[in-house]
C-alpha cells in the first residue's frame, strides 16, 4: 500500500513550474504547491493511503526516474526536478517518510515546521526544523533555494499559505476516481481564493491543472461577470 507521502521524489509534494522573471530579468522565487487529488477533492484515504491517486506515475511508456508516465506528464515531472531549490513541509510529512534517512530524495534542503524537533537529529542533514512559524520557514527556504522555486509539500501548509496570501501557483493533478471517505485537500480554508484560468495538460489517467493565483485589481470583464452572477443569484433567492 502506498502511503502519503511516497518516498520517491516525484510523489512527495511535486512542484511543477518554471521560474518566473521580473522585467529586469532577475529570477523571482515562487511558492508552488502540487497534489494529486480525486474528483471529489480527496488527497488520500483516511489512513493516508494514496494508491488510487498515484497510478498515473506508472501508467505510461516514458521513463522519468523510477516512473513510467505518459509523455505529457513526464515533461511536467522533468520541469519539476529542474525548478525546485527547497521544500517546506509539516511534521506529519516528515514522520510518514521516516525522515527520508536524513536526506530528501529530491536532493534539496527541506524545512519542516514543528513544535518540537526530533532529539539527536544529525547536524549535517539537509532537513531542517523550524519552530517559529510559517513565514520563518518560507524565508529560510527562499534563501536556500537561491533563486529557484520553493515546493509546498503538504496539504496543511498549502492551506496555510493560501490563507496567508503566500502561494503563487497551485497544480492539481485530478485523477478520475471518487474516493468518498478520505482526507480533503482544501478543508478549512479561511476565505475564498481567486485563481486565474488553468493551464491544462491531459496525461494518461490524470489531468494536470496548473493555476496561478489571481492578484491585483479585477479587470473590467471580470468585475462585470461577478456583478451579473451576484445579480442573478440574488434574484433566484427572492423568486
Amino acid at each position: 500500500m502506498a502511503r502519503w507521502p511516497m518516498f520517491s521524489p516525484a510523489a512527495v509534494g511535486i512542484v511543477v513550474g518554471v521560474q518566473s522573471t521580473t522585467t529586469e530579468g532577475s529570477i523571482m522565487t515562487k511558492l508552488i504547491a502540487d497534489m494529486s487529488m480525486s474528483l471529489d477533492g480527496k488527497i488520500a484515504k483516511p489512513d493516508h493511503d494514496i494508491s488510487p491517486l498515484v497510478r498515473w506515475f506508472f501508467d505510461g511508456d516514458t521513463e522519468v526516474g523510477p516512473f513510467r508516465t505518459s509523455e505529457a506528464s513526464a515533461k511536467l515531472l522533468r520541469d519539476a526536478f529542474e525548478s525546485i531549490g527547497a521544500l517546506i513541509g509539516g511534521r506529519t510529512y516528515f514522520d510518514l517518510a521516516q525522515g527520508w534517512g536524513g536526506r530528501h530524495p529530491m536532493g534539496v534542503p527541506v524545512y519542516i515546521l514543528t513544535h518540537e524537533p526530533p532529539a539527536d537529529w544529525p547536524s549535517d542533514s539537509t532537513i531542517h526544523f523550524v519552530t517559529d512559524g510559517l513565514e520563518s520557514a518560507v524565508a529560510q527556504a527562499r534563501e536556500a533555494a537561491a533563486g529557484k522555486d520553493i515546493g509546498v509539500a503538504t496539504p496543511s501548509l498549502v492551506r496555510q499559505c493560501l490563507d496567508a496570501g503566500l502561494l503563487d501557483e497551485l497544480q492539481v493533478n485530478v485523477v478520475p476516481v471518487v474516493l468518498g471517505e478520505g482526507r480533503p485537500f482544501f478543508d478549512g480554508i479561511e476565505q475564498a481564493v481567486d485563481l486565474e484560468s488553468p493551464e491544462v495538460v491531459v496525461g494518461t489517467g490524470v489531468t494536470h491543472l496548473r493555476y496561478r493565483l489571481a492578484r491585483g485589481a479585477d479587470n473590467g470583464t471580470d468585475t462585470a461577470a461577478r456583478e451579473e452572477a451576484r445579480r442573478l443569484t440574488q434574484a433566484g433567492r427572492t423568486a
